[in-house]
């Protein structure tokens, strides 16, 4: 497909064309030349309103439902989703049944998923069945292009297992993705401890059950040493313990979602389980130093949590509904009420090297692949705009800047409708 994206303006720091409205001449999937009015000779056009366009954009946490839960989403479906919301590449969490855990299931997902625009790239399931008690084919599950290995949102309580992983995985300079939760903390907590809990008569999470485990996973890494990512933190103290452990130079990285950055627990009030999510909701204080961690760079990357649910995992009692909300539609414009466009596309992009691929710069000979969005745009989140299968987005009725008109990536054009 060769195109030329006219009138676009760059964000890339890494690149001459910074904030610069230029035209982008894309032929067969390379960039052919950058420049200002760029005659189409036959090449098709990609003209829209305020485009703007970046690296493309990596969600390092994501989960669908094939195989296994196809009734919740499909790998089709849902790198489309990716696609239209701005996404060239997403980390696939090992939630299917079966669990990614073998060789053949990641060969699968890769199969499954090679001619879509969006690129997918496995996690591997770090114990058998995501159970923590024997680890999975880590070896195997690399060789076939698995890019890092964790069990999705499940703390590994026996510390011996967490050991061996981060030596094993060294010999193949494997990435240890550790969930931090001490499980006996949490105990039957369904939200942030504290004042709110307590007003709605609802079993409490403390801070602590995060913040304990990230002390510990943190002397672990220390003492074998390896790579581990702690994904979705949500809290100031391990805000502060990740910045402590960088500074003694562990190599240790950290997410957070954006439902953490925008939501706070007061939203629970009327019980919906649409803001059912793990780690849970917290206070505006907790909210506002994640906000600061992420500027200052003590998080790495920031991510959907992308999580699809029927209705039938959503609509029960609030302890009995299941955590999760999606949130790849609605990443971009809720993030942009509370950041900088450039710190977003920055924590958009930087994630690619820490999973182990090429984050691509826009300058001429490279090979394209690109978010196209408009920064200015001003809208509201509603149910129309949720392309997923699940519906279960603690968004909805969110006020939004900017929208994502969607992606350039292997060879392929995805607009959003």
């Amino acid at each position: 497909m060769n195109l030329i994206f006219k009138n676009a303006v760059i964000i890339d720091k890494n690149s001459p064309f910074h904030k610069q409205a230029v035209d982008i001449q894309v032929e067969n999937g390379i960039i052919k030349k950058i420049a200002k009015n760029i005659a189409p000779d036959g090449f098709d056009t990609v003209e829209l309103d305020n485009l703007h366009i970046s690296k493309g954009w990596f969600d390092s946490s994501v989960s669908l439902g094939e195989p296994g839960y196809e009734d919740r989403e499909t790998l089709a479906n849902g790198l489309n989703v990716a696609a239209k919301s701005g996404f060239t590449d997403i980390a696939l969490q090992p939630t299917g049944n079966p669990i990614a855990e073998r060789q053949a299931d990641i060969s699968f997902l890769l199969t499954k998923s090679a001619t879509a625009a969006t690129k997918l790239h496995p996690i591997g399931a770090l114990t058998k069945n995501s159970e923590g008690k024997d680890i999975a084919e880590l070896f195997d599950m690399k060789n076939a292009g698995a890019v890092a290995f964790g069990d999705y949102n499940k703390s590994i309580t026996d510390a011996g297992i967490l050991k061996i992983a981060l030596q094993y995985v060294q010999d193949f300079d494997g990435l240890v993705i550790a969930f931090a939760q001490d499980n006996n903390i949490k105990g039957k907590g369904v939200v942030h401890e504290g004042v709110v809990s307590t007003r709605l008569g609802l079993k409490g999470i403390p801070t602590l059950a995060e913040e304990l485990q990230i002390v510990r996973n943190l002397y672990l890494l220390e003492y074998t040493g390896g790579k581990m990512h702690i994904p979705t933190i949500s809290s100031a103290k391990s805000v502060q313990l990740i910045k402590e452990a960088k500074a003694k130079g562990l190599n240790v990285t950290c997410s957070v979602a954006i439902h953490n950055l925008i939501l706070t627990d007061e939203v629970l009030t009327d019980f919906d389980t649409r803001y059912k999510v793990m780690p849970p909701l917290r206070p505006d204080s907790e909210r506002k130093v994640l906000i600061e961690a992420v500027l200052d760079g003590t998080i790495d990357m920031i991510t959907s949590d992308h999580n699809p649910l029927d209705i039938e995992l959503k609509k029960l009692e609030f302890d009995m509904a299941k955590d999760g909300t999606i949130g790849l539609e609605s990443a971009f414009g809720a993030l942009q009420t509370v950041l900088p466009l450039e710190v977003i596309v920055e924590k958009f992009t930087a994630g690619k090297p820490i999973f182990g691929f090429t984050n691509q710069d826009i300058t001429e000979g490279a090979v394209a692949s690109f978010t196209l969005f408009n920064p200015e745009t001003h809208w509201t989140f509603s149910k129309e705009d949720i392309k997923s299968k699940s519906k279960n987005s603690a968004f909805l009725g969110q006020a939004m800047k900017g929208k994502a008109y969607g992606i350039y990536n292997q060879g392929k054009l995805i607009l959003n409708d």
